[in-house]
């Protein structure tokens, strides 16, 4: 049951993203269109590229409290990375 649950937690981002990409036009919105970086964002910061689009969709500027969101968001998928190459080394 553990394993389950963290792989639910690791894929919702991904998910959300994906879901994202097909019933609206959130992420071309915020992207421009373009498709490097949601794929990109999908790939390695998946929670860091939804609140960036969340933050350019409100029309919220990325300084401030804003971009204290944005950080919070780098270091939870910097750490969901950087756990697993840290216990997989320690074995």
């Amino acid at each position: 049951m553990p394993c389950f649950a963290l792989l639910v937690i690791l894929l919702f981002p991904r998910v959300a993203l994906v879901l994202m990409w097909i019933y609206s036009t959130y992420l071309q919105r915020a992207f421009h269109g373009g498709l490097v970086l949601p794929v990109l964002g999908f790939i390695f910061l998946p929670l860091t590229t939804i609140v960036y689009a969340w933050e350019l969709n409100s029309g919220m500027p990325t300084a401030g409290i804003n971009l204290l969101w944005l950080l919070i968001a780098v270091i939870i998928d910097l750490g969901g990375l950087g756990g697993g190459a840290h216990r997989q080394s320690r074995r």
